[in-house]
């Protein structure tokens, strides 16, 4: 038993962090860099985990991340052996709407449920669409439209 135990791969256990140039073909992996030095950026929700496709060559690898996309990253970029630890985390019921408070979550109010004086949206007689009589289109509480693509936040600032 000793001697087999010498001979197991130290870098394909689980919990193992390199490089995916060092990695077999098939290897079950999370947190992976997207550049090298970066730190993990994709896979680290619960319970998922990605497949390295094709074997690492000098430069690059081919992953098949949870969504089934396939991706290339740089091999020299690092990962982690194994699965996401917490599968069940989404199967998770919460039991009262404080219980998501707990979690930092604020209440969601629909627009139609508010006064006209708090959301473009709001008044009407009983339940009235959003877009009344007027025919006007989806927006956010300060009356920005919110479809067809439209930048509703802040402007990304340019380099």
């Amino acid at each position: 038993m000793k001697r087999e135990l010498l001979h197991l791969d130290i870098n394909s256990q689980t919990g193992s962090n390199m490089p995916l140039a060092s990695m077999r073909i098939g290897t079950i992996i999370h947190n992976i860099e997207m550049r090298p030095g970066q730190g993990g950026k994709l896979v680290r929700a619960a319970g998922t985990s990605a497949k390295i496709m094709k074997e690492p060559t000098a430069e690059i690898c081919v992953i098949k991340l949870p969504s089934g996309a396939e991706k290339i990253i740089d091999a020299r970029c690092r990962a982690t052996v194994g699965v996401v630890s917490n599968a069940s985390h989404g199967a998770k019921k919460l039991t009262k709407a404080g219980h998501s408070r707990w979690l930092g979550r604020r209440p969601v109010v629909r627009g139609v449920a508010m006064n006209p004086v708090d959301h473009p949206h709001g008044g009407g007689e009983g339940r009235s669409k959003s877009s009344g009589s007027f025919g006007r289109v989806s927006q956010t509480p300060w009356g920005k439209p919110t479809k067809s693509g439209y930048k509703t936040g802040p402007l990304k600032r340019k380099k």
